[in-house]
């Protein structure tokens, strides 16, 4: 699967703490992962800090964005 984030969530992704920088990357690559995934118009995953917003089209996760609690 090929990841391609927006400028908006890129940006966010780049500006925060390296923990819940690696909290993101986690999120995202345990979507990457997911043996079942399918299209979708709209989904979101979720970590302890951290969520991500995204959609998914063939074999391109597109992230919408991102964002901690902290």
């Amino acid at each position: 699967m090929r990841v391609e984030l927006i400028q908006r969530a890129a940006g966010v992704l780049f500006d925060v703490p390296d923990e819940t920088h690696e909290e993101i990357i986690t999120l995202i690559d345990a979507i990457t992962q997911a043996t079942e995934i399918q299209d979708a118009d709209l989904a979101a995953a979720f970590g302890e800090w951290c969520w991500l917003v995204y959609t998914v089209h063939g074999d391109v996760i597109e992230v919408l964005d991102v964002g901690c609690a902290r």
